[in-house]
């Protein structure tokens, strides 16, 4: 039979193991892990902490370490995060050729290689537009603004 204190380095080189293995292996994840095992296994040296108790702790640390690690490690949401994976985000402030009057109730731009319902403006065909937001399949636009320089 072991003594409580021996699973408290067992604990600690699980911890150093998952650290080490956060190093090679891709993703973000195991350094919580690794670092729950390793905080139990200090206390489980320290206090002599029977297996519940320990088991109990881990559970506790990786869920703190996980939600601290979600906290301060996550991709920000704010304006000046690019819309990556976000197609329609990607096409708000692009200029655009009306096809097809705009008014309230609806036209078409040409986007790229394609058309795409548009509504907004009023803009004549031929105007260029800027996309304001995207809602569904329909692009909010804007008549371009043009500001004449001074020369």
């Amino acid at each position: 039979m072991s003594f409580p204190g021996d699973l408290g380095w067992w604990w600690a080189i699980g911890g150093i193991v998952l650290l080490i293995a956060e190093v090679i292996a891709p993703g973000f994840f195991l350094i919580f892990v690794g670092a729950a095992a390793l905080a139990t296994g200090i206390f489980t040296l320290l206090f002599g902490l029977g297996l519940t108790a320990q088991l109990v702790l881990f559970a506790l640390y990786t869920t703190v370490a996980v939600m601290a690690g979600r906290r301060f490690y996550a991709r920000p949401r704010g304006a000046d995060s690019a819309p990556l994976n976000d197609r329609a985000a990607q096409l708000v402030g692009r200029r655009v050729t009306v096809t097809q009057a705009i008014d309230a109730d609806g036209g078409r731009v040409r986007l790229g290689d394609g058309e795409w319902s548009a509504r907004g403006g009023p803009a004549a065909v031929g105007a260029m537009v800027v996309v304001r937001r995207v809602e569904g399949n329909c692009l909010i636009v804007d008549p371009v603004v043009e500001i004449a320089s001074s020369e």
